[in-house]
């Protein structure tokens, strides 16, 4: 059968690459037509409540009008144009509303095509930085374990060598400097003893380390893909200190987590302290067009441009993509324009009664909740395939990953639809 005789389905099993899938057994797939709010809705008309943002980027829902009225009127003037040695209003204007919105240390912002290159810009920021400042031995990097920085080639050499996604590429991945992930949670009483928070290993790998070490990176509080785990921020307070004295930059991932995610804009709001670099994507344009950005401040950037060669070396082609800047600033326009807050608020307190029967059930391990992420932790591994099936009976788009059966729902989800996701996250609770 030759491929213009395959239905689209048939396609896209036969030809279609899709993310971790095994293309010899793809799972169940369904054809998408047209999203709208917190629903998307399939091909035979089934709606689904879009429990994951669609990979926690939609977080005002899909198909936004002030989102897409915004990359149409810029769509008629400027679709793209290159950004070494032009610019543009869209750019500008977003710059302008992410230094009213992002910490007020982080003052220089650096354009990427999404998260993973976020990560990279960073990566390649603190490296060149250290070269600039007369460390050029400096080139390492030390994070904690349990962490997920994107599938691109430098960031997938501090995500988790041993229980992350790509441990298969150890011995082809740059080595780095792991610790152990903090191990008070929030909401917990901190600890001052070294020896038990966490800082004591901290400190010991970093000084061991610290000619070699450019920058640690982290995602702040919360862990994403390597097990959806909340620490608590007085790490990161002590964590600031001593890299600081040891002349290591800090740097924040808080692309899964930025834009209020956690009930908070950002991680600073958490802590007493702001980091070097801070990478955001997923919602900054509410999940509308891909787009990141790394943002750092005078120091790092004015020691790079004080160094040799003086120019940053990175410049993507679809750099500060006019599209993209346009939707990025009515998306931070939406939020900051609203109480975001109380919105999150009321999501949090709704998923922590609605999923606490779940602690009760046999194979539950943990149950947890921060802002607008809801967690069940089972003890055992969850098939995604399965679990996708079945939440697709109940009117839902769930994806666990590992132990977890988690969501996060755009923040205009309403409390019936969040009703109908704790709900499916309690069935496959006690079916899987």
């Amino acid at each position: 059968m030759s491929a213009a005789d395959l239905t689209q389905l048939e396609f896209d099993q036969q030809h279609l690459w899709h993310p971790y899938t095994n293309v010899a057994k793809p799972g169940p797939t369904f054809v998408v037509k047209e999203s709208e709010g917190v629903h998307i809705t399939l091909d035979d008309g089934t709606r689904l409540i879009d429990a994951m943002s669609s990979w926690w980027c939609m977080m005002h829902g899909h198909k936004n009008p002030a989102i897409t009225s915004a990359i149409h009127a810029q769509l008629d003037r400027l679709p793209h144009v290159m950004f070494g040695g032009l610019t543009h209003d869209p750019a500008i204007d977003l710059g302008r509303k992410l230094l009213d919105t992002t910490p007020d240390s982080l003052t220089r912002i650096f354009y990427c095509d999404s998260g993973s290159v976020s990560v990279e810009v960073a990566m390649k920021m603190a490296v060149q930085y250290q070269h600039a400042i007369g460390q050029p031995g400096r080139k390492a990097f030390a994070t904690i374990r349990s962490g997920y920085h994107g599938d691109t080639w430098k960031a997938m050499s501090v995500c988790d060598p041993d229980t992350g996604m790509h441990h298969l590429f150890q011995g082809a991945l740059s080595v780095q400097h792991f610790v152990s992930r903090p191990p008070i949670r929030i909401g917990e009483d901190w600890i001052d003893d070294p020896a038990q928070n966490g800082l004591a290993e901290l400190r010991g790998a970093l000084e061991a380390n610290a000619g070699e070490i450019a920058g640690f990176i982290l995602e702040p509080v919360v862990q994403g893909t390597g097990g959806m785990y909340f620490y608590h921020p007085e790490y990161l307070n002590h964590a600031r200190a001593i890299c600081d004295e040891l002349g290591i930059l800090l740097i924040f991932d808080e692309i899964a987590t930025g834009f209020g995610r956690t009930g908070a804009l950002f991680a600073t709001d958490l802590c007493a302290i702001e980091p070097d670099i801070i990478c955001l994507g997923k919602g900054l344009t509410g999940g509308h067009i891909s787009f990141a950005c790394t943002i750092t401040n005078d120091r790092v950037a004015t020691g790079v441009g004080n160094g040799n060669p003086g120019i940053f070396m990175h410049g993507p082609t679809y750099m500060a993509n006019p599209l993209a800047c346009a939707a990025a600033k009515a998306s931070l326009d939406l939020l900051t324009a609203q109480d975001w807050r109380s919105k999150v608020s009321a999501i949090d307190e709704q998923m922590q009664a609605e999923l606490a029967p779940a602690r009760d059930l046999p194979n539950v391990a943990d149950v947890r909740v921060l802002g607008a992420i809801g967690v069940i932790e089972m003890t055992h591994t969850v098939s995604a395939d399965e679990a996708h099936a079945r939440a697709h009976q109940m009117g839902v788009f769930l994806r666990p990953f590992g132990k977890n059966i988690y969501t996060m729902p755009p923040f205009i989800t309403s409390p019936d639809q969040l009703s109908q996701i704790t709900a499916g996250m309690l069935r496959l609770a006690r079916e899987l």
